[in-house]
């Protein structure tokens, strides 16, 4: 053996010692990755647009679409600041008010009744968003793992069906379902049997239990339905994986939470991205069908709002003016969560 300093081995060998990286900030890296993704990105020339024609072909009926029906009608919003009346001809011929339509919808006389409604659709909403993103990644993940394919179609198709069902039939079922039991209610007749309760609930006059019945009803009917982008993301896993995974002894249970779930990841954090621009966009039938009377302070949405006060009593503006306040706080929400996510240096959208 050789006393040699380990410098003078290394130099006699011809091997270079290695360097340890330098430490290299949060904000370096980032710019390092969109450097990279920037030198990534192919320059956009005729010979290329001439090769993809088929395709931009193709996509000129959806962007004139999105025009026509999403951009052009936006010149509408003109209503908001104006008295706005039909008999009186085109928009440009109403009388214009400024800013006091936002006033009256905000802080007017329907001021209290809207900031409530506006609490009514964001509660709904993120209750339907946490319940169906939580179902819809457990019965993805439960599929997965059935190796029958016959058996696995057969319960895709079941938990497809009800996606396919008018939410007005939807809603007729919920309500028959939360009825007594001498009207169909087989709710209160399984609480009964099962001495969870001693007399039937009237589930739909209480206005507490309102909002998960909303939720639980969107769950029925879409979470089947959900699991579609799931289980094509679990398709994209590389099965090699999985059988490192197995020889290193994990159970099924443990290659779900360390490989499965890691690798959807981003398909979740897209797809929550997307649903937070249509947080104040609840489903309008359920609680407009299942909302009464006895209810109203928990059912009614931005949407029923606007259909009872806005068009049935011809006030166009106040619609207007709710429609613009559901834009901009969507604008907000896609715009924050896209940053969070970013933030976190997860999937993003842009």
């Amino acid at each position: 053996m050789t006393d040699a300093p380990v410098s003078t081995l290394v130099t006699a060998t011809g091997l270079e010692p290695a360097l340890e990286p330098a430490s290299i900030s949060r904000a370096q890296k980032r710019k390092a990755r969109k450097n990279a993704a920037k030198a990534a990105k192919r320059k956009i020339t005729w010979e290329r647009v001439w090769a993809q024609r088929a395709l931009l072909a193709m996509s000129v009926p959806l962007l004139m679409y999105q025009i026509l029906f999403k951009y052009v009608p936006v010149y509408g919003w003109a209503i908001a600041f104006q008295h706005y009346r039909p008999g009186r001809g085109s928009i440009w011929n109403q009388q214009w008010v400024g800013l006091q339509n936002f006033h009256n919808l905000f802080t007017g006389v329907n001021g209290e009744r809207f900031r409530r409604v506006v609490i009514n659709t964001m509660g709904q909403s993120v209750l339907t968003l946490i319940v169906g993103t939580f179902g819809a990644i457990v019965l993805a993940l439960l599929l997965n793992e059935v190796k029958n394919l016959p058996f696995k179609r057969i319960l895709q198709n079941i938990t497809y069906m009800p996606h396919f069902l008018s939410w007005v039939i939807v809603a007729s079922l919920a309500s028959v379902a939360l009825s007594l039991p001498s009207s169909g209610g087989f709710i209160n007749q399984g609480l009964m049997s099962l001495h969870l309760v001693d007399h039937p609930v009237l589930f739909l006059t209480q206005p507490n239990y309102f909002w998960g019945i909303v939720a639980g009803t969107s769950l029925w009917k879409e979470l089947g339905w959900n699991t579609i982008l799931y289980l094509a993301a679990m398709t994209a896993i590389d099965p090699s994986l999985y059988e490192a995974a197995e020889v290193d002894g994990a159970g099924r249970y443990r290659k779900m939470f360390s490989i499965t779930l890691p690798s959807i990841r981003p398909t979740i954090v897209v797809l929550l991205i997307i649903n937070s621009g249509w947080i104040l966009t609840t489903n309008f039938e359920l609680p407009y069908f299942l909302g009464n009377g006895l209810v109203s302070d928990k059912s009614e949405t931005i949407d029923v709002f606007v259909l009872r006060y806005g068009y049935q009593l011809g006030n166009y503006s106040l619609a207007v003016v709710a429609g613009i306040f559901k834009t901009i706080v969507a604008i907000i929400l896609v715009g924050s969560a896209n940053l969070a996510a970013k933030r976190l240096n997860q999937e993003t959208l842009v």
